[in-house]
């Protein structure tokens, strides 16, 4: 997104990239259905950025959603809002996607440099990079930096770049895993229902909660709703070394009507059988209950039904982060004018190596989209204003 905006308002644009291809990442983000952007207003999106609300806000109202899906029907690929909200395209597979994109930039003459890896800046301020033939430098009147977290490894989004930045200055807040799963320790009898949803759930972690489905893992939960909690967990991981996760399994139901269900006659039927019959409550359902039992009496209606509506799961752990779909961390805020880095001027950061996260759902991919066209826009208007070449030292 830098490259074509760099590109369309005149610059010549090199793109260097690591791997031996571009877009890797998009790649896995096609996986499950290459969710590109949601259907929300202005301010219902910010809000899904959590802390970062404020600060991604300008970002989003320059290049919206609504840009993105105009953006991706200039490329042939048209899109539809699923039930969720979520935008996906209607037929394109990513790889499609990725090639349409590359022969755009071509188009507009960007050159693409493949195995190019960036091990920093000369003593002269040149761009330096490994390559297959040895190593190399490019000097630049601006740059763009779009090096990715640190999830997904092998897609190149490795994390390795930022010794790199904060030898320069720069400074970076830790990687951490977000959008990943938690460990839980299970019992042997939880572990059985490895894979199985819970769906139809609602979530809650602190002051944060959300609805829908997540799934029971061998080694503890993750999914869709858990996501959507943001960085709740894994603040009340760092402050308390646990967080607690209450699942409501009958969030369609309220707590006098679950009572009521409960006392229903159940005759012979065993208690498993009438939670099941009564109240839909079966396999990894039952099986949470009677893992996260605090000890309460379950043959007290009003009990037991105020256990269904808040089990209480204690997350241990987050997944590694290698695991994870996306992370937090990396350059902070505070490092940059705009989107330029502060210690290194003529040099622009976007994407998720800048420290913000977000909920799946397209949040993901739209803040890559707009904090691109920013960093492309930027770019083009410091090399307008004449200004120093890229990252060269400032004299007093």
């Amino acid at each position: 997104m830098a490259a074509e905006v760099a590109a369309k308002a005149g610059l010549t644009v090199a793109i260097f990239e690591a791997m031996p291809d571009c877009g890797r990442k998009l790649l896995v983000a096609g996986q499950s259905g290459l969710n590109l952007t949601y259907a929300l207003d202005h301010e219902a999106a910010c809000a899904r950025y959590g802390a970062r609300a404020s600060w991604i806000a300008a970002f989003l109202a320059a290049w919206s959603a609504e840009d993105t899906r105009a953006w991706a029907d200039g490329l042939g690929v048209t899109s539809f809002v699923g039930t969720s909200g979520r935008v996906f395209p209607e037929a394109m597979k990513a790889a499609e996607l990725r090639k349409r994109i590359l022969d755009r930039l071509r188009t507009l003459g960007v050159s693409i440099h493949t195995r190019h890896r960036w091990q920093g800046w000369t003593e002269q301020g040149a761009l330096g990079f490994d390559t297959p033939e040895g190593v190399c430098s490019h000097q630049a009147e601006a740059a763009v930096l779009a090096l990715g977290g640190a999830s997904w490894p092998e897609t190149g989004s490795d994390g390795s770049w930022a010794h790199l930045l904060a030898a320069r200055g720069v400074t970076m807040q830790p990687f951490v895993a977000a959008n990943c799963g938690f460990d839980c320790d299970w019992s042997p009898a939880m572990q059985r229902f490895a894979g199985s949803p819970l769906k139809n759930v609602a979530l809650r972690c602190g002051d944060a909660v959300s609805c829908g489905e997540c799934v029971i893992t061998a080694t503890g939960i993750e999914g869709q709703a858990l996501y959507a909690l943001g960085a709740a967990p894994r603040e009340a991981l760092a402050a308390d070394g646990h967080a607690l996760l209450q699942v409501d399994l009958k969030r369609d139901l309220d707590h006098a009507s679950i009572v009521t269900r409960l006392r229903t006659e159940r005759g012979k039927r065993s208690l498993s059988d009438h939670l099941r019959r009564r109240l839909g409550l079966r396999g990894p359902s039952y099986s949470l209950l009677r893992e996260c039992d605090p000890g309460i009496d379950w043959a007290d209606a009003e009990a037991l039904a105020s256990f269904i509506k808040a089990v209480p799961v204690r997350l241990l752990r987050s997944r590694p982060i290698a695991e994870a779909i996306s992370t937090a961390g990396g350059v902070a805020i505070e490092a940059c004018e705009g989107l330029m880095l502060r210690a290194a001027p003529g040099v622009f950061v976007c994407g998720e190596m800048l420290d913000w996260d977000a909920p799946t759902g397209g949040f993901l991919l739209q803040a890559c989209f707009s904090t691109g066209h920013a960093a492309g826009t930027q770019a083009h208007a410091w090399i307008t204003r004449g200004a120093t070449p890229c990252a060269t030292p400032r004299t007093s």
